[in-house]
């Protein structure tokens, strides 16, 4: 699953464990919300789980909120879903270096890559989970 919808999957999974405060929330009743495998759901509640934003147990339990949304930031989220050593924006690899463009493209892009990311993380960190909750909320 590609960085973005792993992103957004993400975003969906915590806003409806916020608007499902108190009741069973079970990978399979968000499955059926997000409309994927419960595997897929699983897989991304572990990333949340080991970033520090969800607790999940076993059966009937489910998933609960371990911070409140309001002090989870896009980026916090972003961050948990990012797997390691993994870039949103990546070179391709061995261009030819008897070529001239293959031979400076990585290090033109270099700089543009850098500044793009940094970019993305500071408008992600201006957002909280909160307001993506309360947007949803007043869409209903």
């Amino acid at each position: 699953m590609a960085i973005s919808s792993r992103f957004s999957v993400a975003a969906h999974i915590l806003t409806l464990i916020h608007q499902n405060e108190g009741n069973r929330i079970t990978s399979e009743y968000i499955a059926s919300s997000v409309n994927t495998n419960p595997v897929v759901i699983r897989r991304i509640l572990g990333m949340l789980s080991k970033a520090g934003l969800v607790r999940t147990n076993a059966g009937v339990a489910g998933a609960t909120l371990v911070r409140p949304l309001s002090e989870i930031t896009m980026l916090d989220v972003y961050r948990a879903v990012l797997p390691d050593q993994e870039e949103l924006f990546s070179m391709h690899e061995h261009p030819n270096p008897a070529c001239p463009v293959g031979r400076n493209i990585q290090s033109s892009l270099d700089h543009v890559f850098v500044s793009a990311q940094r970019a993305l993380e500071a408008e992600l960190d201006r957002v909280t989970m909160e307001q993506v909750s309360l947007e949803v909320a007043g869409k209903a």
